[in-house]
């Protein structure tokens, strides 16, 4: 749903959303950074993080395990971010947009394997709103299948450039841009949408920035949404989606090491078609 601007543009909205109860990314490869969180082991400078098909998980409790490995910190996201309650969605769910604007979490479809939201908020202090992240992992059956969820996210934003989160948050003056990778432009995905805009609560004054990235390693996505709450300046507002776009990319790291990880434990075979969908050896998701 949303983006960062500047020296990253910031997921979410998997599909949509940030966590159960209103919808849970950079252009540049982040650097290691002590001050802003762990370090990831880092690709070739020249090459996005990803995931190979053949090193994906291929069952509904492979996908469920492999988005619960994933270290996912609240120091990803700058200092002073902890866990935000409720802090973990229902991986057998995600975020769909409706006809009529509003995100509302729904069973996953024939395609998806797993789907997990954290979430994570920087607390108000010296006058300052909070600042609210959910960070979305997805895996699809295959490239094609996340592929195809990244168009349709792409789609949400031109169907409905005004939202709702839930019953009370709206987002509006969405804009959207989408990337392949290229030689010109050193991602840290295959490919990757962003999307920012303001946030207002029914009911209160003012207008705040909104940020979504979605990018695409393979067969997985990563989504995540930042609003940053009132009270900030211009500056202080950059570096905290800096801050979070460094986030973002630590996860991406952390998904790909997972998956090579995986490849040299031995626990990806031959990927057999079908298999983990509704028409394969897996029915129930």
């Amino acid at each position: 749903m949303a983006a960062v601007t500047g020296t990253l543009l910031l997921a979410g909205c998997t599909s949509g959303a940030d966590d159960a109860s209103d919808p849970t990314e950079t252009s540049e490869r982040p650097a290691a950074d002590a001050s802003t969180g762990p370090s990831p082991s880092a690709s070739p400078s020249d090459e996005p993080y990803t995931v190979a098909d053949d090193r994906a998980p291929r069952t509904r409790a492979e996908a469920v395990a492999f988005v619960r490995g994933l270290a996912v910190r609240p120091d990803y996201f700058g200092a002073g971010f902890r866990k935000r309650e409720p802090h973990e969605s229902d991986p057998a769910e995600w975020a769909v947009l409706g006809e009529d604007c509003l995100w509302r979490r729904e069973p996953l479809p024939d395609g998806v394997l797993a789907s997990l939201t954290r979430a994570f908020v920087l607390p108000e202090a010296d006058g300052k709103e909070p600042v609210q992240v959910s960070l979305t992992v997805t895996v699809h059956d295959d490239a094609l299948a996340a592929r195809r969820d990244m168009a349709g996210s792409l789609e949400d934003a031109l169907r409905c450039p005004e939202q709702r989160l839930n019953a009370t948050v709206r987002v509006r003056g969405l804009f959207s841009r989408a990337d392949p990778f290229t030689e010109q432009r050193n991602a840290i995905s295959d490919d990757d949408l962003t999307e920012s805009g303001t946030y207002v609560v029914d009911g209160e004054k003012g207008a705040h920035p909104f940020h979504w990235s979605k990018f695409r390693l393979g067969p997985v996505t990563v989504g995540a949404t930042a609003r940053i709450g009132a009270g900030r300046t211009e500056e202080e507002e950059s570096t905290v989606s800096a801050d979070i776009a460094k986030g973002v990319g630590f996860v991406a790291a952390d998904i790909d090491r997972e998956a090579a990880s995986d490849e040299a434990a031995g626990k990806s075979g031959d990927r057999t078609p079908g298999a983990g969908t509704a028409g394969g050896t897996e029915t129930a998701r």
